[in-house]
């Protein structure tokens, strides 16, 4: 990360924001047919919104300028769902991975997700989002995990107490009932059922991986398990739910928002969350049958499904010229 948007004032990350913008602009690096950013880490509607701003100034007269840009304000030609649909996609592609009978029995689990014990790794939009709606699956969240360390309570955390709580305190830890660790990452090494790492990159390694006792991983994150944790995790028998496949929830309602912007046609939430589940669910189908038909992991397996997609369009097309 080249800026810290903790250490910065919202009229300096406004300036940085928009004269990146212009940057890109007057390169033809970003707009609706070229490159389409959306919000990460650090980012959200607010910044989404000056970007889409600071594009449309550059080019007047563009009718789908909005569209340069996804995670934007409803108000500003956002979609409505866009900040709960990376976690509402990780709870449908989690509902699906419990749904699997003979997974579940070869994991030693119950089918369904009502009762699973779930640590969450990352308290953002994702990993507030997972927790609230597997909870009100009726999961457990037993574990949340943040920069500042982790709260654990085995009888199940309100995700909005603890938000409540976080916002008094500025931290998570000492949460009324919980048992707080110094440690962020000493919540990934839990007794749980689904481990949920919803917060950076290579958070699951060789070191860890031995101590992690998960039964089900939901990666969350973008590359939360390096290849030799994978390696590991997977000779232990642990399903693994990539992120390939469990975090696409995000990309797919950004893919909503920018076709109602270049339409100019707006979808309520309930077309949005409807196509999402469809999406989703049929996506984990395709994945885990090619799993078993090719007796290899989901992740190898999502892989697999991504190369064929793009082969069989290549010879379709054919080569030209």
């Amino acid at each position: 990360m080249q800026v810290d948007p903790h250490a910065r004032s919202v009229e300096e990350l406004e300036r940085i924001t928009r004269r990146y913008t212009h940057e890109l602009a007057k390169r033809n690096l970003i707009g609706p047919g070229l490159d389409v950013p959306a919000p990460d880490a650090g980012t959200g509607e607010r910044e989404m919104a000056w970007v889409a701003d600071t594009y449309a100034a550059f080019n007047p007269g563009q009718l789908d300028a909005m569209a340069c840009v996804t995670g934007k304000p409803v108000t500003e030609g956002g979609i409505r769902g866009r900040k709960e649909a990376t976690g509402r996609g990780l709870v449908y592609a989690l509902k699906e991975a419990c749904s699997q009978a003979d997974d579940m029995k070869a994991l030693g689990l119950p089918v369904g997700l009502e009762g699973k014990r779930i640590v969450v790794q990352g308290f953002g939009n994702v990993g507030y989002y997972t927790a609230k709606l597997c909870r009100e699956q009726g999961a457990r969240v037993i574990a949340i995990a943040v920069p500042e360390g982790a709260i654990v309570d085995a009888t199940g955390l309100d995700e909005d107490a603890v938000i409540a709580h976080r916002k008094a305190t500025r931290s998570i830890l000492g949460f009324a009932g919980a048992t707080s660790l110094a440690r962020s990452t000493d919540a990934l090494e839990i007794d749980c059922d689904v481990l949920v790492p919803a917060a950076l990159e290579n958070q699951l390694t060789a070191d860890n991986a031995p101590r992690v006792r998960a039964r089900i991983i939901l990666e969350g994150a973008n590359g939360p398990t390096t290849i030799e944790a994978d390696d590991l995790l997977r000779a232990r028998e642990v399903l693994m739910v990539p992120d390939i496949l469990a975090n696409a929830g995000g990309v797919t309602v950004s893919y909503f928002e920018w076709v109602q912007d270049v339409q100019k046609y707006f979808w309520t939430e309930n077309e949005v969350v409807a196509r999402l589940r469809e999406i989703m669910t049929r996506a984990f189908s395709d994945v885990h049958n090619i799993a078993l038909s090719e007796n290899v992991d989901l992740r190898t397996a999502a892989l697999i499904k991504g190369i064929r997609k793009v082969a069989d369009a290549k010879l379709v097309r054919g080569i030209f010229p």
